[in-house]
């Protein structure tokens, strides 16, 4: 009898920490002992798309990279080599919408990337203009890995796609819901498919109107080359074109992609719509601004049952039944919507959907479409529902003014640390607990770096107590144009769960 060597050990837990996945197996092919006990440890490595950010030529775009502090070291490779940790954004192939069915532009002229994060803790900014700037593919490795984000923030003060467009880029995957998206006359909504990795991905999109599943082509076996992005102009994949309200499903066969809907209203301006949580009977959509004039709810149903939602507002007092707005039908495999009033009335909060009857639980995905402003000075942006953050979440690319940060506690009472950077060319970060009552929503304007300089990251972690939403706005009004967006905290995936290392994995021979 003899055991099997430390090293099995090691190199599963490695190739977890890279993967967030490893399966054992003794030498001779068996199944290793199942482990009793699991312990978590920062990735090694970690990957983010970011889309072309417009086709204006008066578009400026201003990326920032960041990695949070205080995830482990994230120190040496999968293959257990010391590695120097990197942070790079790289320019992907064939990058400029042309208003088709997937087809590209030229490929543009290498645009300058953002500069490499060289240590977690201080924001890395970056600039570029026009409409030439292409999609972007990138990695984290070492200790750079752990919560690596990056935020694209694109300004077009005029013109169809006028507006503030802001965008957590994403993470590769193989399923995305967007609801809120249109095929309306005066809209110009594209979805961007990126591919990442060194081998080719086709992917799938399917449109949900009110009617149900909308008669679509060109939608199957939509090819990704490596490295490259395809943006599709969703009015030309079917012949039931102009639907306000249009849910959008994209899916992978093989290969992985990132995802993002780009959308441009001729009259209300534009925004990202970004990935809406998976399909859950309950649906949490933070951070509405206190001074939206315009709020519309989609929701979408995706199994065999129909979701009866009761509607309800967190505000810093409570929650609320909105007033004439209350519940909302959504039939099994359609795309419902309702406009809501006089929401806020004139206080941030939060949208919570849970089902009519708690017995009947039915999984939807939802968004809400936000406008600010009125007559020809409005802005538009989205926010779709978002999970809670398990761990730590980050949004990049703050200002000393414009930014808004909206805590919801909608069940039970939680503590959560909030911390600002220090920013981009300057300052010194700042940390405050939070404690958010249950059924409420905590707004923060002034927690800011100290001696700010450039933009700073937020970063939001749980500490005890209930679960926590959160979403941060980003105001920066032009020439009378209240210009806005609105991201939601992700859970950044810092750590993985693995096998801890005292598992047995003794074998007979």
């Amino acid at each position: 009898m003899k055991r099997t060597t430390l090293s099995l050990i090691a190199g599963a837990t490695a190739l977890a920490a890279v993967t967030g996945f490893a399966a054992l197996t003794a030498p001779d092919g068996t199944a290793a002992p199942e482990a009793k006990t699991t312990t978590r440890l920062p990735v090694e490595r970690a990957g983010l798309v970011c889309p072309v950010p417009s086709t204006s030529e008066v578009a400026e775009t201003l990326y920032t990279s960041y990695t949070p502090t205080g995830t482990g070291t994230g120190a040496g490779s999968a293959a257990g080599k010391a590695e120097p940790p990197t942070a790079l954004l790289r320019t992907a192939a064939g990058a400029t919408p042309s208003g088709g069915t997937g087809k590209t532009g030229k490929t543009p002229k290498a645009a300058k990337a953002p500069a490499t994060v060289t240590a977690p803790g201080k924001p890395v900014t970056a600039e570029a203009e026009g409409a030439s700037v292409p999609a972007l593919t990138g990695s984290a490795t070492g200790a750079l890995a752990p919560g690596w984000t990056v935020q694209q923030t694109t300004v077009v003060p005029a013109g169809g796609a006028r507006g503030l467009l802001g965008l957590g880029c994403g993470v590769p995957d193989t399923d995305f819901w967007f609801p809120a998206a249109s095929t309306a006359k005066d809209r110009q909504d594209y979805v961007h498919l990126t591919n990442p990795d060194d081998t080719a991905a086709v992917a799938d999109i399917e449109l949900y109107g009110p009617e149900g599943l909308l008669k679509s082509q060109f939608t199957e076996g939509i090819p990704v080359p490596a490295r490259s992005t395809v943006p599709v102009l969703l009015s030309t994949l079917t012949s039931e074109a102009g639907r306000k309200d249009v849910t959008v499903h994209v899916t992978t066969r093989s290969g992985r992609v990132g995802a993002a809907v780009a959308a441009a209203d001729d009259k209300l301006g534009s925004d990202w719509i970004a990935p809406a949580a998976d399909p859950a009977s309950s649906a949490v959509l933070p951070g509405i601004p206190a001074d939206a004039t315009s709020v519309r709810l989609v929701a979408f149903a995706p199994g065999e049952e129909d979701a009866d939602l009761k509607v309800q507002l967190v505000t810093a007092s409570g929650t609320i039944v909105p007033a004439g707005a209350d519940s909302l039908h959504v039939k099994s495999g359609m795309t419902a919507a309702a406009d809501l009033p006089d929401l806020t009335r004139g206080a941030v909060g939060s949208l919570l959907l849970t089902p009519s009857d708690p017995k009947k639980p039915t999984p939807v995905v939802a968004a809400l479409q936000v406008v600010r402003g009125k007559g020809a000075n409005t802005e538009i942006a989205f926010i779709p529902a978002t999970a809670a953050v398990s761990a730590r979440a980050t949004v990049a690319d703050n200002r000393a003014k414009g930014s808004t940060l909206s805590l919801t506690a909608p069940d039970a009472e939680a503590r959560v640390k909030v911390t600002a950077s220090a920013g981009s060319a300057g300052g010194t970060p700042v940390s405050r607990t939070v404690t958010v009552k249950a059924g409420t929503t905590t707004v923060l304007t002034d927690l800011v770096p100290g001696g700010l300089k450039g933009s700073y990251a937020l970063t939001v972690e749980p500490l005890s107590g209930g679960k926590v939403h959160a979403a941060r706005t980003l105001a920066l009004p032009e020439d009378g144009v209240p210009m806005f967006t609105v991201q939601t905290f992700v859970d950044d995936r810092g750590t993985v769960e693995v096998p801890s290392a005292h598992q047995d994995l003794g074998v007979l021979d």
